[in-house]
């Protein structure tokens, strides 16, 4: 397994030093400076690595940038709509362009709007330290009180809308505001400047696309650039949907074991695989992360390693980051699945055995404290969650090798 840091470049206020320090041999990043739907450019492509493979004193890193995460798919293309033609043929170069730097990974997500979403980014944990949380309540009175989300009152049962309620009503304005804040920082460069009607406006622009409809999207933009991906040797994998339920009345297509099946199975080519989060999918009590791994194994490019605890047993609820090996996804199990999993590809002879991983998330604790870092991405808590995971590899190879 490819021990891989996420870096948000050269304004990640976790350096490169940091990450070599931290002892990971890869780097996970993107160009997150380039506008959406535009070409990333050898240039700009090349500078990056240059960065990466150098310390702040220019000495050698010994770091090379392994996998992009992400190259943006736009809106439009998600949509079928404005240019999202162009930015398909603009995606089509970038995927050359990074095939000509040698890198073969590309982590993508399809969810609409929002990359991610919590209601809190700094939870004060019992110990001191803080993580990102999703509370439902909180969630539910955002979106019927703050939002006033047309038709969000059918959404939510008796007993949620009553705490929603309760819940709004003791929040101040600066509690209210702060929410706001939370919530849109899972819009890609918008946390700062996005207004209640910029997410409205968004919202309407799906009103009209079902859940089949926007799968039916995503099997077609995979349609286009699968070939060119197959041609260059590239490896695309999405991301789940995270949280991995419908939220705000946007559909979900990459939240469950069937939903990945089903998008693997339209495009049915080694080239579009899966990223498998174990943070994200584990949010859902009804996912099995070792036996997704296991049976969805053949088709997982990339792997983030996080998980999360669980405040309820239903399907949409509360949760937050919890340690990597405290949560409630059985982290030694899903790492034994990915070790047998790569046992197999050494033996049937792929070049892509050993697979990418990188701690996802992590908690502020120590330093991290101080920091303010990306939200999600401390040093310490992250360095912390890849040392554990590093135990578990060095406590489990050896058994597996004798075993092939």
């Amino acid at each position: 397994m490819k021990q891989t840091w996420r870096w948000f470049g050269p304004k990640d206020l976790v350096s490169i030093d940091d990450v070599a320090q931290a002892g990971a041999t890869g780097i996970v990043t993107a160009l997150h400076h380039i506008p959406t739907g535009d070409v990333w450019s050898k240039e700009e492509i090349a500078e990056r690595q240059r960065v990466i493979a150098h310390m702040k004193d220019g000495r050698p890193s010994g770091l090379a940038w392994d996998v992009v995460e992400s190259l943006p798919v736009s809106e439009d293309i998600k949509k079928q709509t404005g240019n999202w033609r162009t930015h398909i043929a603009n995606y089509r170069e970038s995927l050359g362009n990074l095939a000509d730097a040698g890198i073969e990974v590309i982590c993508y997500n399809f969810m609409p709007i929002l990359d991610w979403t919590r209601t809190d980014l700094a939870w004060r944990l019992p110990n001191g330290g803080t993580c990102m949380r999703f509370d439902l309540t909180d969630f539910a009175a955002f979106d019927l009180h703050i939002l006033e989300r047309p038709g969000a009152a059918e959404e939510y049962d008796k007993a949620l809308k009553d705490a929603a309620g309760k819940r709004f009503a003791e929040m101040d304005d600066a509690h209210r505001s702060q929410l706001l804040r939370n919530l849109v920082f899972g819009l890609p460069g918008a946390a700062e400047n996005f207004s209640l009607e910029d997410v409205r406006t968004h919202l309407a622009e799906y009103a009209a696309i079902s859940e089949d409809q926007l799968r039916a999207n995503l099997v077609t933009f995979l349609e286009e650039v699968v070939p060119t991906a197959e041609k260059l040797g590239l490896r695309l994998c999405c991301h789940p949907d995270d949280p991995p339920v419908p939220l705000l009345g946007l559909p979900r297509i990459m939240s469950t074991e069937a939903h990945y099946k089903a998008v693997m199975d339209a495009v049915n080519s080694p080239a579009s695989g899966i990223t498998l989060c174990s943070g994200s999918l584990g949010a859902r009590p009804d996912n099995d992360l070792p036996g997704m791994m296991e049976r969805l194994g053949d088709r997982v490019h990339f792997l983030h390693l996080r998980n999360v605890k669980r405040e309820s047993d239903e399907i949409f609820g509360s949760f937050y980051e919890a340690e990597h090996l405290g949560g409630d996804t059985d982290m030694v199990a899903l790492v034994e699945a990915v070790l047998h999993e790569e046992a197999r590809r050494k033996a049937a002879g792929r070049t892509d055995w050993s697979l990418p991983f990188r701690p996802d998330h992590g908690q502020d604790i120590l330093d991290d404290l101080g920091r303010s870092a990306q939200p999600g991405y401390p040093s310490i808590g992250r360095l912390k969650g890849l040392a554990e995971l590093r135990g578990i590899i060095a406590a489990l190879s050896p058994r597996i090798t004798a075993e092939t």
